[in-house]
């Protein structure tokens, strides 16, 4: 069977211990394994990352903007290939997958750029005869561990600033889906990256704990669960690590009565269900403002929801595929089982959907669940599946307080013609990233992406110029060229500027 192994500056892993299986999301079965390294595979990673490091940190950032240029070729000549494996693995749709590897494109964009980001400040004439400067440097060795909904994205997100400003970087992606890691990773080393600057170790719980532990490793970047980012964000802290750890979201869209509902319902559409909702900034909570928009809303909800098709991931007509594992699915229908246990009224079931010569894949049928209430712990829970739930408010004070008091704080939404409620909405909502009228509101890539609340742990975000802070540190320089005219004043005082 087809194995998914470390690569480890530029090399493989040797025969591993112990072994994960990937299974096919389409039909349930295992497709391959996947190496699961413990603490002496990241050792050997470390090493490579150690020996690589300084010759790359001191290559001049244009140079190194250049392999960025030709990683960014190289990746959009492989796209179908590229988008075929994650499907395969992830169970996306093609299209989904395609706009999965796009987004990650979008920072390596950004990262062409690196030599201007990394400008530092200068100050002429601070004080008598001193210069003041500033330069950004590379931690050295960095880490990420990314979930399985990205594998492209997250991994580039992190990855390509990371190495942009001078690190080594090993990549931990989830064991479900690894296969598009492992081949970035090697685009990067045609593109002209040395080796041991990105490499990928694969692992379970045993290897997050050992990159989290490693002195060598200066800062980690996680994505994930709630739980586990918290986690990820104590023990990494304890160890004198620089973390910033993204969790869970449960992102809503405030619909006011004065929105344009067939664009709402198309928006919602996408936002909630593409993708499976396996993603954390889909949109599984609406938040009709008055029971006239409420019932207006769910009244064309309805339709557009059963029009949706649940496909395999290759079928180009598919609308969303299946999700990532028999677990999951399980896990997703459960919440389904609990809302309704708990008084939300099931519109629409996807529970025990089945696709023809499909039977054994792990496809849930959209939901739509109505009358949710704040006080349901599926409300309070991400499901991160297919489900859309209606919880409804009787004015806009009611809507803004919803996802501003939620556990989470991820990305929020609202649907309005009123310039005025959208403004006062977005300077008031306790949430990372609003859209107005836009329900996916992930920033371009030269801004940044991050949470509030539970949704992220950490003073720093993803990519844009805050990715650049978070994966360098700044060395300030005051300068002073005596011309030995002067008597050098008493030393042993701290200069001042007057």
């Amino acid at each position: 069977m087809r194995l998914i192994d470390h690569l480890i500056a530029g090399g493989t892993g040797g025969t591993p211990a112990r072994k994960g299986d990937i299974f096919d999301p389409n039909n349930g079965g295992v497709q391959a394994q996947v190496a699961l390294g413990d603490a002496a595979v990241l050792e050997r990673a470390v090493a490579a990352a150690q020996a690589a490091q300084p010759a790359w940190a001191a290559t001049n950032p244009q140079r190194r903007a250049r392999v960025m240029f030709e990683f960014k070729r190289l990746v959009e000549a492989h796209m179908d290939e590229l988008a075929l494996m994650l499907s395969a693995e992830h169970g996306k749709v093609i299209a989904d997958s395609k706009g999965d590897i796009q987004r990650g494109l979008e920072v390596i964009e950004f990262c062409c750029g690196i030599p201007h980001v990394l400008k530092g400040e200068y100050t002429h004439g601070a004080g008598p005869g001193i210069d003041v400067y500033s330069m950004r440097q590379p931690i050295g060795i960095g880490a990420g561990i990314t979930p399985f909904n990205f594998p492209a994205m997250i991994p580039l997100w992190m990855g390509g600033v990371a190495t942009a400003v001078g690190n080594a970087f090993i990549l931990k992606p989830s064991e479900r889906d690894p296969s598009v890691p492992n081949r970035l990773a090697e685009l990067f080393l045609e593109a002209g990256m040395p080796e041991g600057i990105f490499q990928v170790v694969h692992g379970d719980k045993e290897m997050v704990d050992a990159i989290l532990d490693h002195p060598a490793i200066g800062a980690v970047s996680f994505v994930g669960s709630s739980d586990i980012a918290h986690y990820v964000y104590n023990r990494g802290v304890a160890a004198g690590k620089r973390v910033q750890a993204m969790g869970g979201a449960k992102n809503h869209g405030i619909v006011m009565p004065d929105a344009d509902l067939d664009q709402v319902v198309n928006d919602l559409a996408g936002a909630a269900f593409g993708s499976a909702g396996e993603r954390c900034m889909a949109l599984p909570v609406v938040v009709p403002v008055g029971e006239g928009t409420a019932e207006r809303l769910k009244e064309k909800l309805i339709p557009a929801i059963h029009a949706l098709k649940v496909g395999i991931s290759t079928d180009a007509e598919a609308h969303y595929g299946p999700v990532v594992t028999q677990a999951h699915k399980e896990k997703i229908e459960g919440w389904i089982a609990t809302c309704e246990a708990e008084g939300g009224e099931i519109v629409v079931d996807g529970r025990g959907y089945t696709l023809q010569g499909h039977e054994n894949g792990f496809f849930v049928g959209p939901t739509l669940i109505d009358h949710v209430t704040p006080a349901m712990s599926s409300y309070h829970n991400e499901i991160f599946g297919p489900v859309l739930q209606i919880v409804r408010a009787a004015d806009f004070e009611t809507a803004l307080a919803l996802p501003s008091q939620h556990q989470y704080g991820n990305g929020v939404a609202i649907f309005t013609r009123n310039g005025h409620a959208a403004r006062e909405f977005a300077a008031r909502v306790n949430v990372g990233m609003v859209g107005i009228n836009v329900p996916i509101p992930v920033p371009v890539a030269y801004h940044t992406f991050g949470g509030w609340k539970r949704s992220a742990f950490g003073d720093t975000n993803q990519h844009g110029m805050e990715g650049v802070k978070f994966w360098t540190k700044v060395k300030t320089i005051t300068q002073r060229w005596p011309d030995g005219s002067q008597d050098g004043g008493n030393a042993f005082v701290i200069p001042t500027m007057g």
